[in-house]
């Protein structure tokens, strides 16, 4: 069960994203640097209590609109591997010390366990109280079981989103198996469903992970933060 240390961050999660994100292509530019606020999010546990994970949802306010978006971030106590182009910052932890704080959609750890709460083997946790299940959040998939084991991750990220193709290794319930892909698309810029982008509509989805965020009048959005389909071929 992963851990919140009610602690401080140096330089903190808000202050890292106001820099990383107008570097996305996905970003919706202003005149202005970012303006943000936490506006939702939940966990998910590393089975190894090894890699914090983390789905934040954050509004930018600079603009004329704001903009939410969903950031999957993983945090790490050492540099992840062939990651540099994912890496939003390194912070300091006021308890576990220096931590490397990566795009989670560059790693695998992440991902697995995003695989796993598809399926129903992984229990989305609230943001910020341990060991409090998060029961709004919806995992749905439609097909075959598949294996939680990721083999290989190939991530684009486009205006329209982040795609990311994953080689799963095995099946579930096989002692082994040939390997087989699947393709995630994970929204970025969260809205309504009468605002959501054609690119993104969950319809001819096998699967989708759905969530919910604090929207700017108050109220409450919900919608799809990861789709799953077939890997094209």
């Amino acid at each position: 069960m992963a851990v919140i240390h009610n602690t401080t961050m140096s330089p903190g999660k808000l202050e890292l994203l106001a820099a990383w994100l107008p570097t996305r292509p996905w970003y919706v530019a202003s005149d202005r640097e970012p303006e943000l606020t936490k506006a939702g999010g939940f966990r998910l546990d590393d089975p190894e209590g090894e890699v914090g994970i983390e789905f934040m949802v954050v509004t930018d306010t600079s603009g004329d609109t704001p903009v939410s978006y969903h950031v999957p971030l993983s945090y790490r106590d050492a540099p992840l591997g062939g990651a540099d182009q994912a890496l939003v910052g390194t912070s300091e932890h006021g308890v576990l010390g220096k931590r490397w704080i990566y795009d989670g959609a560059h790693d695998p750890v992440l991902v697995a366990e995003l695989l796993a709460l598809l399926q129903g083997r992984a229990v989305a946790q609230a943001q910020s109280v341990s060991g409090a299940p998060d029961p709004t959040v919806v995992g749905h998939f439609t097909a075959a079981g598949f294996s939680a084991e990721v083999g290989s991750l190939a991530v684009t990220d486009g205006q329209d989103g982040t795609a990311v193709v994953v080689e799963v290794v095995g099946e579930t319930g096989a002692d082994s198996g040939p390997a087989s892909a699947l393709a995630l698309q994970v929204t970025r810029i969260l809205a309504p469903p009468e605002e959501r982008a054609e690119g993104l509509d969950p319809t001819g989805a096998r699967g989708q992970i759905t969530a919910g965020w604090r929207l700017p009048d108050g109220g409450e959005g919900r919608a799809p933060f990861v789709l799953v389909g077939d890997a094209p071929r």
